[in-house]
């Protein structure tokens, strides 16, 4: 199920938006958002593993033997 977002934005931003979808990047405003979105949320799930690594290697990780180590 979708549901429907309004937003309000500058108009410079909006231009931006609306030349990559001109130009084939896109084929909506929604799926530019959605995009961005899940972009957004790659960045910060790989931004949380390289600091897992970063405490692992400083040795304050824990390894686990399975996944109900997790819980």
């Amino acid at each position: 199920m979708r549901t429907i977002v309004n937003i309000s934005m500058p108009a410079s931003l909006k231009k931006e938006v609306d030349r990559a979808i001109q130009k084939g990047s896109y084929a909506s405003t929604s799926e530019y958002f959605r995009h961005a979105i899940r972009a957004l949320k790659e960045k910060e799930l790989y931004e949380s593993v390289m600091r897992s690594e970063k405490e692992f290697a400083h040795g304050k990780g824990k390894k686990l033997r399975s996944l109900r180590d997790l819980m």
